[in-house]
């Protein structure tokens, strides 16, 4: 039974991330202009449209317009490449700081292995020495014996 239900959560987690997969948001990285760029296309597609409509000195006033609008920079675009640089900064930082912890890490890990051999090797003089106690108590108990 437990495999039924190991088998029965895997393909239920398989068809929940396919199914999520499939209804996601088909453009989930937008430009940073996105909304700049189409908001100035549709203005100029309005203005073409309204230029064969309207007389001739019209024209040239919404023409203006649309060379302003298009010539302006997008309002938050200088504080979107300031906190990326930021980001990035950070990034860096947080980079720099895994490998000084690594190295400190590997060298822990060193003084690690050489105090575990240093410790099984006197273990292991211990351990001799102690059968070597316990011979030389075997001895003199049997010479002990052999003198009654």
């Amino acid at each position: 039974m437990n495999k039924n239900v190991k088998k029965l959560v895997l393909s239920l987690s398989v068809l929940i991330a396919c199914s999520c997969a499939a209804y996601a948001d088909g453009n989930a990285f937008t430009p940073l202009n996105f909304e700049d760029a189409y908001t100035s296309s549709s203005a100029i597609r309005t203005t073409a449209t309204t230029t064969s409509a309207k007389p001739a000195n019209t024209v040239s006033t919404t023409s203006a317009k649309t060379t302003t609008a298009s010539s302006e920079e997008p309002v938050g675009n200088a504080k979107m490449q300031n906190a990326i640089i930021q980001l990035d900064n950070a990034q860096v930082d947080v980079r720099n700081e895994l490998l000084n912890y690594k190295t400190k890490y590997s060298d822990v890990d060193a003084q690690y292995t050489a105090v575990k051999a240093e410790r099984k090797a006197l273990n292991k003089q211990v351990k001799t020495l102690e059968r070597r106690i316990k011979k030389i108590d075997k001895q003199k108990e049997n010479i002990r014996k052999n003198m009654l």
